[in-house]
């Protein structure tokens, strides 16, 4: 796809990935473990990110926008309540499309990455790419911009005093 870029942590992870499997000495095939029981299987429905990723590549990934969302897996993906795990809870059908917020993450997912790859790329020293976290900072939602509350925020600040809490 023209254009399209994998994060850059995806990418360094990936490299480490192939890095380390280059350098490990083969193992016996009845010494290796199925992938499903020390890491995260293949992912089956990659729709916008790169087909590629492995399981694990996918799961840190979306650990990185939890964080960045202030969200948890249940946000965007369902639940199957015929799986249950061993802790007694129903498993995520991760292939599952039916939230809308799965839909709503793939459409800014694009959007990122066109911001990076038509946008800040094309600055000379233009610093980091943006990431979900440079709108989002922790929040499901980003709050929304308000000059006034800025500028009482930075007078605060050079006073000395903490910023006041936007909410």
């Amino acid at each position: 796809m023209p254009g399209f870029r994998v994060p850059a942590a995806a990418a360094a992870l990936f490299t480490a990935t192939l890095f380390a499997a280059a350098q490990a000495p083969p193992q016996p095939a009845a010494a290796k473990a199925p992938a499903h029981e020390h890491g995260h299987p293949t992912p089956t429905n990659l729709k916008v990110l790169p087909k590629e990723m492995t399981g694990d590549q996918v799961h840190d990934l979306m650990h990185e926008w939890e964080a960045q969302l202030g969200v948890t897996c249940k946000t965007c993906h369902a639940v199957n309540p015929k799986d249950i795990g061993p802790n007694g809870r129903p498993r995520f059908n991760y292939a599952d499309d039916s939230r809308e917020e799965k839909a709503s993450a793939r459409i800014m997912y694009k959007m990122l990455e066109d911001i990076n790859a038509n946008y800040v790329a094309k600055i000379e020293n233009s610093g980091l790419p943006v990431t979900c976290g440079t709108c989002h900072q922790g929040h499901l939602n980003p709050e929304p911009y308000s000059p006034e509350e800025h500028k009482r925020a930075a007078q605060a600040t050079a006073a000395g005093a903490k910023a006041p809490d936007p909410k």
